[in-house]
């Protein structure tokens, strides 16, 4: 399985990715040695994840919302935070 993520930052900015392993992902942002982005930013909390069959699929849709807003990467999470409640 692949994931793409977004990850809230301690800054309280958003970093977005794709991985084949999330929680090990997860681990290795949080110890510094993840993202160039998050090395500074640490600790960061998993807000959002998608996945997909394949590693393009989630490449591709990291591209994608890596391209929008904070307001609409935020307008995501919320979305998915309510469909979870559900």
């Amino acid at each position: 399985m692949n994931y793409t993520y977004i990850l809230k930052c301690s800054d309280n900015s958003l970093y977005c990715g794709w991985t084949n392993n999330l929680e090990k992902r997860l681990a290795a942002h949080n110890k510094g040695k993840g993202g160039k982005y998050t090395r500074t930013r640490t600790p960061v909390e998993l807000v959002y994840y998608e996945t997909f069959e394949t590693k393009e699929e989630a490449m591709r849709r990291e591209f994608h919302i890596k391209r929008l807003s904070r307001k609409e990467k935020l307008e995501l999470i919320a979305q998915s935070n309510r469909d979870c409640a559900q």
